[in-house]
């Protein structure tokens, strides 16, 4: 509910000074883009969306958490403290938050190798995602997997096979139908793997079987180097799982990404799934560090979304319209990121890698043969049971 500025007077004598007093709204209301539905025949989300001044300034947080990560995972890859392939999640930050903000932590969440924000907003901390970035002893593999194997609980990666995670997804959702529980898994994949024939293998066994999954193309206009509308016949995500409802939702505004996730949580929780949701969003990188992001598209149009739809900038113009919060509060935020973003940084530089006697450590959670085969049918080892905890 919306609260205005109040003024109190207070009188004193003759004099009448002004005491200026500032309420600030518990909630606020906006309204987001229309929604695109595909085989719903009920109302789809609401595009009222209601959020606290509490849940704001937490998204708001989360966001600038995730846009200054990947600007220090940019950084240290340029200086070749991080090797091998980085995919950076800039300008996609509304995505993993909105979603998260929708579920709960004993759901399941499973992506492609754009997974660095992912991994913060699933719990772990920035620490844990730059030191695995690095492949130091506090990443939250312990350094092992890097920039495209980040897991946790209730995070089943960070996988590099393109649209491997979409099959794998439907097996996480088919494991909590078995088990009878009510979690659902959100299973994330980009516009490039949409067109992999795996993905529709997985639709049709999650239609068939009725599993609480929620198939999620985050479509961020370009698979690689080439344009959605270069590389696929139908550009409309959300309707591509035919017989599964969809729903298309704009991927650069917070509150309706969880509006739109909360809707088909909800009813896959009844037993209504699966479902399919298109979130179109952008990527202010390239596909990976690798890519300077510019030879298909203009630094113009980089530019634009930036100006016009940038994820934080627009989440922030409405805390301060909605009066949620200050400007000098929002400024106090990003000075507290900065702070725990660079202290993260240095973690990630200087901490020890892990010794190399944690080769053959934890290969099974609980191995039958206590020996391990090495590149040879001759080279032999012990199982190392480290059981190290993930660094949450």
């Amino acid at each position: 509910m919306h609260s205005t500025l109040r003024q109190c007077v207070a009188i004193t004598g003759r004099r009448l000074p002004i005491v200026v007093q500032q309420r600030y709204a518990s909630e606020a209301s906006f309204q987001t883009k229309p929604y695109k539905l595909h085989k719903i025949n009920e109302d789809g989300p609401s595009t009222s969306v209601t959020v606290t001044a509490e849940d704001a300034l937490k998204f708001y947080r989360q966001m600038v958490v995730i846009r200054r990560m990947e600007t220090a995972a940019n950084a240290m890859y340029k200086s070749k403290l991080i090797r091998g392939f980085c995919h950076l999640y800039s300008g996609q930050e509304a995505c993993a938050v909105g979603m998260e903000a929708a579920i709960r932590p004993d759901d399941g969440v499973i992506t492609a190798y754009r997974a660095h924000g992912w991994a913060y907003v699933r719990g772990v901390p920035v620490k844990g995602v730059l030191g695995e970035l690095t492949g130091r002893n506090i990443g939250c593999a312990r350094g092992k997997g890097g920039s495209m194997h980040v897991y946790c609980p209730g995070f089943y990666g960070g996988n590099g096979i393109v649209g491997a995670q979409v099959p794998l997804g439907a097996g996480v959702a088919l494991s909590y139908k078995y088990r009878g529980t009510d979690n659902v898994c959100l299973s994330l994949y980009g516009d490039g793997a949409a067109n992999q024939g795996q993905v529709f293998e997985a639709y049709n066994m999650a239609k068939l079987w009725k599993l609480p999954v929620i198939f999620i193309c985050e479509n961020n206009g370009y698979g690689m180097g080439t344009s959605a509308e270069r590389a696929a016949a139908s550009t409309e995500y959300y309707t591509r799982g035919d017989y599964i409802p969809g729903i298309w939702v704009d991927g650069m505004d917070v509150l309706a990404v969880r509006e739109a996730t909360r809707f088909a949580v909800e009813n896959c929780r009844k037993g209504n799934g699966p479902y399919v949701m298109e979130i179109a969003t952008y990527r202010y990188h390239g596909h990976s560090m690798s890519d300077p992001g510019t030879s298909y598209r203009t630094r113009e149009e980089i530019q634009e979304v930036r100006q016009s739809r940038d994820p934080i900038t627009s989440f922030k113009d409405r805390i301060l319209s909605g009066g949620l919060a200050t400007s000098e509060q929002l400024k106090e935020i990003d000075q507290e990121v900065r702070k725990e973003v660079d202290e993260a940084t240095e973690l990630a530089k200087t901490s020890p890698e892990i010794g190399l006697e944690e080769l053959y450590g934890d290969v099974y959670a609980t191995p039958i043969e206590t020996k391990i085969r090495g590149i040879t049918p001759f080279d032999i080892h012990d199982h190392l049971p480290i059981n190290k905890p993930i660094n949450i």
